[in-house]
């Protein structure tokens, strides 16, 4: 278990956190004063307890937005994926009928062909 020694709001904590957050924890503990120290310049000195929980609700407003951009881009990107299947459904439905018209078109030539090498071989000559 690692342990960071952050200062918040002028005041020295101890935290605990897993092995190879130390950094990630003091960053945050840095944010939250930072916060804190920007509060009291903005309201002057209203009282530590008073900063922490506006810092503190700043800070659970902006997880509100956050999580709100995360879903609705989640819902748009499944909302893409749903978009890219049913074009890659519509493009091989397309690319099947190009498919069948080729073979159709194929089919309607060779049947010309053979009537006409048929219409030769009775002595109706072309030309």
């Amino acid at each position: 278990m690692g342990t960071v020694n952050a200062t918040i709001a002028g005041r020295q904590f101890r935290l605990a956190c897993e092995d190879g957050q130390e950094e990630h924890l003091q960053a945050l503990a840095a944010d939250i004063d930072a916060r804190i120290v920007d509060l009291r310049k903005r309201f002057g000195e209203i009282g530590d307890t008073r900063l922490t929980v506006m810092a503190a609700l700043m800070v659970a407003d902006e997880n509100t937005d956050v999580t709100r951009k995360l879903r609705r881009l989640e819902e748009e990107v499944t909302a893409l994926q749903d978009a890219r299947m049913v074009s890659s459904d519509r493009a091989r439905a397309a690319s099947d009928a190009v498919v069948g018209a080729f073979n159709s078109a194929a089919e309607r030539l060779e049947g010309i062909t053979r009537k006409l090498n048929q219409s030769r071989g009775n002595g109706a000559g072309i030309g």
